[in-house]
């Protein structure tokens, strides 16, 4: 398996990262994508440190990383942050920007100001022509943020053909639709596991299984039966497990079909049943 958005370099991991690992590996889990946020543009390169930190090391996955400032912290981006972006992902191990994009939940950042890091950072991420993860998350009972997002992607993103994975997707078929029609892939979270996430599974329904990708985001969003407790790439089998219901295949097929997208997007190899 792949967990394809995880923050690894979280402070929840700081005692027991090693072991962490182990278990993902146990697990079965053989690739993690690490989250290159940080707390901030600041720490954006711990994800890249990790990656190179646990290359080679027998027993845990192989970790790749990103690079991005979130929009959280749009504010705080500067020169210096894109300068720092820059040069991350001039970084072979860094395979996408992000996360990056627009949320109206928090407003921890002006919607104007993330707008713009969100358009500055697309340009930084063309010019290394590299895909980008995007976050989205809209105010209650609206999708005004899935709209605002997609229009940015249709008129700013579109026509370098790069696509990208819409993240944690909590969006309707239409937005699904309108990402994959720019090739996006559409990244299923533990909360696909929640009872009250049924809008989200028959979203799922709908998505071709060749453009779904499954990741825990954690620390965040433990799948049942882990609720509430510190998520961790090792629970990314309960997604996998759900996919596989929902899809009517088997929990093994779901696992090595995810693999199979993640590596084809990204072109980090090939996978095979063993």
């Amino acid at each position: 398996m792949i967990d394809s958005h995880a923050h690894l370099d979280s402070p929840r991991y700081d005692e027991d990262r090693d072991a962490l690992l182990t278990r993902a590996w146990d697990a079965g889990v053989r690739t993690i994508l690490s989250i290159g946020i940080g707390e901030g543009p600041d720490t954006m390169h711990q994800a890249l440190d990790l990656s190179r930190a646990y290359a080679g090391q027998p027993g845990v996955p192989k970790i790749y990383a990103t690079a991005g400032v979130h929009p959280h912290e749009a504010r705080l981006a500067d020169d210096a942050a894109y300068a720092k972006l820059d040069e991350l992902l001039e970084q072979p191990n860094v395979l996408a920007c992000g996360e990056i994009g627009l949320d109206y939940y928090y407003d921890h950042s002006p919607r104007d100001e993330q707008k713009l890091v969100f358009t500055r950072q697309m340009e930084i991420a063309a010019a290394h022509r590299k895909p980008i993860v995007i976050h989205c998350r809209p105010s209650d009972n609206s999708t005004n943020a899935w709209d605002d997002t997609l229009d940015i992607l249709e008129s700013r993103w579109s026509r370098t053909g790069l696509g990208g994975i819409l993240h944690c997707f909590t969006g309707e078929w239409t937005h699904a639709r309108r990402a994959m029609d720019l090739g996006f892939m559409i990244s299923f979270a533990g909360n696909i596991t929640f009872p009250k996430a049924q809008p989200i599974r028959d979203v799922l329904a709908q998505v071709p299984l060749d453009r779904i990708l499954i990741e825990t985001d954690a620390p965040f969003l433990a799948p049942v039966p882990n609720r509430g407790k510190r998520n961790e790439p090792a629970w990314v089998a309960e997604v996998a497990t759900k996919v596989a219901e929902v899809k009517s295949l088997s929990a093994e097929e779901a696992a090595f079909r995810t693999t199979e997208n993640f590596h084809r997007f990204f072109g980090t190899g090939s996978t095979a049943k063993n």
